[in-house]
């Protein structure tokens, strides 16, 4: 990989994992689509630590807010009442909003390995995130803020974080989407998905850093593997901006739009190439 595949791919990360759109589905389909061929090894562990880009994207965004989290967690842990401030509590529903990804990915990790595989594969599952969006739109009610998020909400997006281990399935429309038919406003789902993205990607980025060190000619990698999270971490922090804003005023469906013409293009291709 090239410095300049790899900024490239940095740039497309840093837009579409936080864009309802799929970043996986990105990762996959632009090499496959401009002929690029990269180690399946080193593909999969900068695909992931790419995602520590956009994750210092989140960090830097939302600082004060993570901040608060962890001190209020603290400071009720220490008073033995774990969930006496909101703060604290949401910091608890972070936890709980990971964990069905964390369980899934242990149970299907062989699955999900072979849809990477897939280009085809990965542009069905965009039609997933399609529907997905649409479905949040058509029945979402939209009128709970962020300080009104239950357990159970919680609880049901991480489930539907969970469908975003395949590619294709974005990670931040399904929990949107889940979000929203909960009844949690557009800008307050889009928040939460942000924040629950933390753990996500540090456990992936963790668990990809130290396969890196098992990738002959490791030295190698490094100045493209830097590059791509520079240029994930920049455009990550202006993506989630610009969504913030967008959702506050405007619905999901052009991203649904978007799934379905840039799956149809795959499949398309797919076809022309036998």
């Amino acid at each position: 990989m090239t410095i300049l595949q790899a900024i490239i791919l940095g740039i497309i990360q840093g837009l579409t994992e936080f864009l309802p759109i799929s970043s996986s589905a990105h990762l996959v389909l632009t090499p496959y689509l401009l002929g690029w061929k990269f180690p399946a090894d080193a593909a999969f562990v900068f695909d992931v630590l790419v995602q520590l880009g956009t994750l210092v994207a989140v960090i830097a965004y939302f600082w004060k807010d993570l901040l608060e989290i962890f001190r209020d967690f603290l400071i009720c842990l220490w008073q033995r009442q774990p969930f006496k401030l909101p703060k604290a509590r949401l910091g608890w529903y972070l936890i709980l909003a990971t964990l069905p990804a964390v369980i899934a990915g242990l149970l299907i990790k062989d699955l999900v390995e072979q849809a990477f595989d897939s280009p085809t594969v990965t542009a069905l599952f965009l039609l997933v995130t399609a529907l997905l969006l649409f479905v949040a739109e058509r029945f979402g009610r939209r009128s709970k803020p962020l300080e009104a998020i239950s357990w159970l909400d919680s609880l049901v997006i991480g489930c539907f974080q969970a469908l975003s281990l395949f590619p294709g399935i974005s990670r931040s429309g399904s929990t949107i989407t889940g979000g929203m038919l909960r009844n949690i406003e557009r800008p307050s789902a889009a928040r939460f998905s942000f924040l629950i993205s933390v753990p996500a990607m540090l456990g992936a980025g963790l668990l990809a850093t130290l396969d890196l060190f098992q990738i002959p000619n490791f030295a190698s990698h490094v100045p493209p593997l830097l590059a791509g999270f520079l240029a994930a971490a920049v455009v990550g922090y202006l993506s989630i901006r610009w969504l913030l804003g967008y959702l506050a005023r405007r619905s999901l469906i052009a991203f649904a739009i978007y799934c379905i013409i840039a799956s149809a293009v795959v499949l398309l291709m797919a076809v022309i190439r036998g």
